[in-house]
């Protein structure tokens, strides 16, 4: 009878102790992943109750392939349309919380006189949450619905980022064996840089190769694909000097944007949860019940960090943000336990060998007891608010809501914030892109021509060729135009608008400059520079439109699988032979200001509103009550005739509409009346507001307190913030004469 190896015996061996404690733990309603280190302590090397793993390196290998695809699957869930839209709240609580764990777990091994590296591990052990286990106590105690679980959802996204980088950061440090901010500044800046080009690039590729192989792509080789990318992705980072694990969580991102990102995310599920399993029994296997009980002290003091510490930092980034008291206490009750990143943190000091064995076996520890307290601090969250409540003094919980109010008071952006905005979002991405061309050319594409002047001149005009549209894009295009015309109106501000635009076109000139120094002479890449943008400018409109079409694949790729969902979502209520049209209200229209219960199209015309989209806002069935606005797009269910008479209809314009009216533009404006403001003691009326700007004022915030529509009569005081809607000329000249009063 042939021998079997090793590997396959203990491959059973494993995954039958993990199937035995799942069912167990799944009876108890405890996370799995406590079921998958119980069962690699069964059968590790320090129990010797049950049949022992005979080659743990190998074990160990698998187990870096689970922590790839541990990352793959929490990339394909991350997505950074969601990081964008957590908010402010939970990037502060999140960053507070993590960084004050951070700092806490390294004093805390520093005063037990532990490594620098072993106490920066700890720190980073400590720091990060577990998404498993939070998902899985909502789900069991029914809270996801509720505003805290919404800023705790916020936070873990943030987390999951902030566990990326310091996962680089840790690596870096462990490489030089001592803190250098020099070299961590380094680490951040070559992070963001692959960052953005690999979320670039990818968005821009993927997407594409996606959509033009998916007639030719089955459940099968849509898997073999996205592990191929996956890896392929692994590669790339290892080569660029970061870990496996962000090369895995990167491609998951991208590909999380792509319409087959569900399926993926679906298709990778049981082998992410195959190597997963052997991952945390690898990490069972290492359980040394002897060293847990000489370490039981750095143990309990993780684990009351955890309970009591994080915590605290994470309310009090919660209230920083401007959320409410009790959201806060319960926000930071529920992020009191450690899962997968701190297990993978774990794992990378053992692999580069800069942290002591003990280690280990202490973060499993925590993780083990905080996971089991997980759903009992998510419980007394509301008691101990309530505890809170009784105990802070009146003026300090009257201070806090005012804090909060205030914080979530609605401030306009102004121009100048858009246009500095959009000019630095475009700065960063379009460098990354010129850079990585030049890197690119100068190593593989310069070799293929002669190393002579007429090579190097022909890899200048290849590599210039591809760099145009992106230099035009930074060097001549203008972004937010709207807002660059308002600020170009008033003539004191037309000299920094013209500082910012040199300020581009030198950045453009520095970058070719430094793609023509490594081919020729310093003065030759001064004047060639200089040529360059004098061509782009010369020639923009061809240049243009050859950027517009780069934009508009990006932008589709970007935005395919959000389209997509809308799309299959209405289609859903399509029935039999009806169809959907889509509609956008004219200023004009009759429907304007009515609602769908006064219009009664179902009835007049046989047709339903299967959505309404009103700027970002998306209403999908909108009810009875719901009241039409201009700009509305709609989108109708109804047969060719139907869609038909109700075009007609919502295209009609009534006879007193139908001269030309000269179109003002109005904007909403907020203004604070300062101690030498004419308007102080003045009443709204008294005050000739209205006449002046032809405008009314919709809102006054007065110590906290917000009053809509305001009675003529009301007295205008010192600090009142008034808020204004009128003609934009107007009211800027308004601003202009109280600026000159002070």
């Amino acid at each position: 009878m042939p021998h079997l190896p090793h590997l396959i015996t203990d491959l059973g061996l494993i995954l039958g102790a993990a199937g035995v404690t799942t069912l167990v733990f799944k009876k108890l309603k405890q996370p799995l992943v406590l079921g998958y280190i119980i069962a690699g302590f069964l059968v590790g090397p320090n129990f010797n109750l049950f049949p022992t793993i005979t080659e743990i390196e190998n074990i160990n290998t698998w187990g870096e392939i689970g922590v790839i695809f541990l990352l793959f699957g929490l990339g394909l869930e991350f997505s950074f349309k969601k990081l964008i839209k957590v908010g402010g709240t939970a990037a502060i609580a999140a960053i507070i919380g993590v960084t004050c764990t951070i700092t806490l777990g390294y004093i805390i091994g520093q005063l037990m006189k532990w490594e620098f590296m072993d106490s920066l591990f700890l720190g980073g052990i400590l720091g990060i949450a577990s998404t498993t286990i939070i998902i899985r106590a909502f789900d069991e105690l029914g809270v996801k619905t509720k505003k805290f679980a919404e800023v705790v959802m916020g936070v873990l996204v943030i987390e999951d980022l902030v566990a990326v980088v310091l996962l680089v950061l840790l690596s870096t440090v462990a490489v030089s064996r001592q803190f250098s901010g020099t070299e961590m500044l380094e680490s951040v800046l070559k992070l963001a840089f692959f960052l953005v080009l690999w979320f670039l690039s990818g968005i821009f590729f993927i997407p594409t190769f996606l959509k033009r192989t998916q007639k030719i792509m089955n459940d099968e080789t849509t898997l073999i694909v996205s592990l191929a990318l996956c890896f392929l992705m692994v590669v790339l980072a290892s080569k660029a000097g970061f870990s496996s694990a962000l090369g895995a969580f990167i491609m998951g991102s991208i590909l999380a944007e792509t319409v087959k990102g569900v399926k993926i995310e679906h298709l990778l599920q049981p082998v992410k949860d195959l190597f997963g399993a052997i991952f945390f029994v690898s990490v069972g296997m290492l359980i040394n019940p002897q060293m847990l009980v000489t370490h039981i002290w750095p143990i309990l003091i993780g684990t009351l960090v955890l309970l009591i510490g994080k915590p605290i930092f994470v309310m009090g980034g919660a209230i920083l943000s401007g959320q409410p008291l009790k959201t806060s206490v319960r926000a930071g009750m529920s992020l009191s336990q450690i899962g997968e990143f701190s297990f993978i943190i774990a794992t990378l000091g053992l692999s580069l060998k800069v942290t002591s064995d003990f280690l280990y076996p202490i973060a499993v520890a925590i993780s083990v007891v905080t996971a089991f307290t997980t759903p009992y601090m998510i419980r007394l969250s509301e008691p101990t608010y309530k505890l809170i409540e009784r105990v802070l003094p009146n003026r300090w919980q009257a201070s806090l809501k005012r804090y909060s109010t205030g914080a979530q008071t609605i401030t306009s952006v102004s121009d100048w914030k858009k246009i500095l905005r959009a000019y630095s979002t475009n700065i960063v991405i379009y460098s990354v892109i010129l850079v990585s061309i030049i890197f690119l050319s100068l190593r593989y594409l310069q070799p293929v021509f002669k190393n002579n002047e007429w090579g190097n001149i022909a890899t200048l005009i290849c590599t210039l060729f591809f760099m145009s549209p992106f230099l035009w894009a930074l060097s001549v295009r203008r972004s937010q135009p709207e807002s660059y015309a308002n600020i170009w109106m008033q003539r004191k501000y037309r000299g920094p608008l013209i500082m910012l635009q040199l300020l581009r076109i030198a950045l453009a000139i520095l970058i070719i400059g430094f793609l023509t120094d490594q081919l020729f002479s310093v003065a030759a890449a001064l004047i060639i520079a200089i040529g360059v943008v004098l061509v782009l400018i010369l020639f923009s409109k061809r240049i243009q439109g050859f950027y517009n079409h780069i934009e508009a694949r990006f932008l589709t790729n970007l935005n395919e699988r959000e389209q997509l969902e809308k799309k299959e979502s209405l289609e859903e209520l399509t029935p039999w032979d009806a169809h959907i049209a889509h509609f956008q209200v004219a200023a004009e229209s009759p429907v304007v200001g009515k609602t769908l219960r006064d219009l009664q199209l179902r009835e007049r015309f046989g047709v339903n509103i299967a959505m309404l989209e009103r700027g970002n806002r998306v209403v999908m069935a909108p009810g009875r009550h719901e009241q039409i606005f201009p700009s509305d797009n709609l989108s109708a269910i109804g047969t060719d005739e139907q869609l038909d008479n109700f075009r007609t209809f919502l295209d009609e314009i009534p006879e007193r509409l139908t001269n030309t009216q000269q179109k003002q533009e109005v904007i909403l404006k907020q203004f604070v009346l300062k101690q030498d403001s004419s308007l102080l003691g003045l009443s709204i009326r008294d005050s000739k507001i209205r006449e002046r700007t032809k405008g009314i004022i919709v809102g006054i915030e007065r110590a906290g307190e917000r009053i809509l529509n305001p009675d003529s009569t009301m007295i205008f005081q010192e600090k009142d913030v008034i808020w204004i809607v009128g003609n934009i000329k107007r009211i800027q000249v308004l601003l202009n004469e109280a600026a000159e009063q002070l």
